[in-house]
């Protein structure tokens, strides 16, 4: 068993007295005991409209003093403006309802920058995805269902160039999205309803990195 994901079982109460959550099936992922130029252990590389060429996903070495000594990237995509989405996931767990966290950081892109999480996902044409875009300075919920994307909410907002931690919180049909700890995003949406896989996401030639993904799943 991949030793980055630990499977255990705690509560934890909720002092506004709404309820008790179980947590399970946790995944902590920093990239840190994977071979570079490899992904880890039961993710892999697709992508929503794409054609012949996908985008190539692996683990990096990196200089960076302010993260570990190694980061998940996007290191290569196919040119051309409205696609496709890059997608790099896991099924390894499977979530419904709890809470995702990355750290994430928008190196470079012409047509597009940023990106974030996807969850719930079913395959490479349907899950959620919430995402960060520098070039727009916008943040924002969507459901991509047969391959297309439908915006569900969004927030205006300005990032520093560097990393940025990302968060969303899902109960339900309710999603909640964070940027650096600050709640930005909150609404409602039933399109997936199923348990699914985990990952992250960039669109067009947004390339990013990505490190310390998290997943804490609500039983």
């Amino acid at each position: 068993m991949n030793e980055q994901i630990k499977h255990f079982f705690f509560f934890t109460s909720v002092l506004a007295g709404i309820s008790t959550f179980s947590y399970s099936a946790v995944l902590e992922e920093n990239f840190e005991t994977v071979t570079a130029g490899q992904l880890p252990k039961a993710w892999k590389s697709e992508a929503t409209r794409a054609g012949q060429t996908i985008a190539v996903w692996k683990v990096i070495e990196t200089s960076d003093r302010s993260r570990g000594k190694k980061v998940l990237a996007l290191s290569a995509f196919k040119e051309g403006y409205g696609g496709p989405f890059n997608l790099c996931y896991t099924h390894a767990v499977l979530f419904k309802d709890g809470e995702i966290a990355v750290q994430f950081k928008a190196n470079s892109g012409n047509i597009d920058q940023g990106g974030g999480i996807m969850w719930r996902v079913q395959d490479k044409e349907n899950y959620y995805v919430v995402r960060f875009n520098p070039l727009e300075d916008n943040f924002r919920f969507y459901s991509v269902i047969k391959g297309q994307r439908r915006e569900l909410c969004s927030a205006n907002v300005h990032l520093d160039r560097g990393w940025h931690g990302m968060k969303i919180v899902q109960q339900g049909s309710h999603f909640e999205g964070y940027l650096d700890g600050q709640k930005l995003l909150d609404c409602e949406n039933s399109a997936i309803q199923q348990s699914g896989g985990v990952g992250v996401w960039t669109k067009a030639d947004a390339a990013t990195s990505f490190d310390d993904f998290s997943v804490k799943g609500k039983e």
